[in-house]
C-alpha cells in the first residue's frame, strides 16, 4: 500500500539546511557579527527536492 502523504526528498545541494548565514568579518557598534544569508539556489530555500514529472508540469 502506499502512503498518502509520500515524504518530500530532501535538497541533495544543501541538505534540507535551505538558507544559511555567511558572516560578512565586520561587526556592529554594539559588537555583534554582520551576517547575510544565501539560499539554495537548487531548492530555491524550500530543502525540498521536486520530482522530475512535477518540474516538467510546471514549465507548461
Amino acid at each position: 500500500m502506499m502512503p498518502q502523504h509520500p515524504t518530500p526528498r530532501v535538497c541533495s545541494h544543501c541538505d534540507g539546511f535551505p538558507v544559511v548565514h555567511i558572516t560578512t568579518g565586520t561587526t556592529t557598534p554594539d559588537g555583534q557579527r554582520r551576517t547575510l544569508p544565501a539560499t539554495c539556489p537548487a531548492c530555491k530555500g524550500t530543502g525540498n527536492r521536486t520530482a522530475p514529472a512535477a518540474l516538467a508540469r510546471a514549465g507548461k
